[in-house]
């Protein structure tokens, strides 16, 4: 009897133990998605100007949460850190820039941060590009303001070490603002433009490019002329190594680079053919009158030709002039009459063309 009476005392126990546990996990799950649903809140329901946040690249959810706090977007960057963590969150978020409204829940600023669906504007610089035709681009399609782009070029704060050499002056930054195509903020400035392109020269000059400079006996300003000469006067990527070719080995020899591009580049307006008196003007870029390279970079060189000004190919050609085929390919040469044969082949070709 007595041992019933404790059998029944201990389910009764247990029984009692069991709704307890119920009732804690049931409070607990009810506490949870209180929680839940009042941090999910808009921080101002009824402030719905749209900000413009920022989130770099490489930012953490507790580096995205400052920032959503800092601008006024979100109540506590401690309870979106949380929550991040509580879906799963972490890791998933995009940088960019957003437009996101304290009137937003955070589930909806989260949504936003996933999707990627960042506020930015496109442009692309084609290789060979000059500062000039940037310039003209950039302007012509709202990215910039023209004055206060060149004012930028000129005495902007760009510290990467691959400008060390390079002229002051309006020209100074010539050779450096990488082509490509862009994703940059709506709000980006001139400084902003000017920087990523710089960022990217200095993604694709890597420390392999600096050593080998060092090899070469150059300057990287030395480098990035040669190889911007590479990039104006030739597009066939064959060729490029065979261009760097004859211009080290004129530059060995002493002999003037005679390169029209430079000219081009000397001339208030380029023209479809230069005259004679073209080559006679008075510039430091006018490589029929100096000796060796022009003072700095006449264009924005690709990676390819960047490669191919530190790694030229072995050849003893000094020459080369457009083939007869009209294909946009050179033909290369180390005497001086085989040159005339080529040259007169070519104009003769043009001439049968018309």
């Amino acid at each position: 009897m007595m041992k019933s009476r404790k059998r029944r005392k201990k389910k009764n126990g247990l029984l009692i133990g069991a709704v307890i546990v119920i009732f804690i996990i049931a409070g607990a799950v009810g506490g949870f998605s209180l929680f839940m649903s009042s941090a999910d809140r808009a921080f101002h329901p009824d402030d719905t100007q749209m900000i413009n946040v920022a989130i770099p690249s490489g930012t953490g959810t507790s580096g995205i949460a400052s920032i959503l706090e800092q601008n006024g977007i979100i109540a506590s960057g401690d309870t979106f850190r949380l929550q991040s963590r509580l879906k799963g969150l972490d890791g998933k978020y995009k940088a960019g820039e957003y437009a996101l409204s304290p009137s937003m829940t955070t589930t909806e600023i989260m949504d936003v941060l996933i999707s990627g669906n960042v506020n930015t504007m496109r442009f692309t610089v084609p290789e060979g590009y000059d500062l000039r035709k940037t310039e003209d681009k950039l302007s012509a399609e709202g990215f910039i303001n023209r004055e206060l782009f060149e004012q930028e070029i000129e005495s902007g704060n760009f510290p990467y070490e691959f400008l060390k050499d390079a002229p002051q002056g309006a020209n100074r930054l010539e050779g450096y603002l990488f082509p490509n195509t862009y994703d940059v903020f709506t709000t980006a400035t001139e400084h902003d433009i000017i920087d990523r392109m710089l960022r990217q020269f200095d993604a694709v000059f890597t420390d392999e490019c600096y050593q080998r400079t060092e090899e070469l006996g150059l300057s990287i300003n030395e480098v990035v002329t040669i190889a911007s000469l590479i990039e104006r006067e030739t597009r066939v990527d064959s060729e490029r190594a065979v261009v760097a070719s004859v211009i080290y080995n004129r530059l060995a020899r002493g002999q003037k680079l005679q390169i029209d591009a430079t000219i081009q580049y000397a001339l208030d307006e380029p023209k479809e053919f230069l005259t004679y008196a073209d080559l006679e003007i008075d510039s430091p870029y006018n490589t029929y009158k100096i000796d060796g390279l022009p003072p700095g970079p006449i264009c924005s060189p690709g990676e390819a030709s960047i490669m191919a000004a530190l790694y030229p190919e072995s050849t003893d050609y000094i020459y080369y002039v457009l083939g007869k085929e009209l294909n946009g390919a050179h033909k290369f040469t180390a005497d001086y009459n085989q040159f005339l044969v080529y040259k007169d082949e070519y104009k003769q070709a043009i001439r049968d063309r018309q």
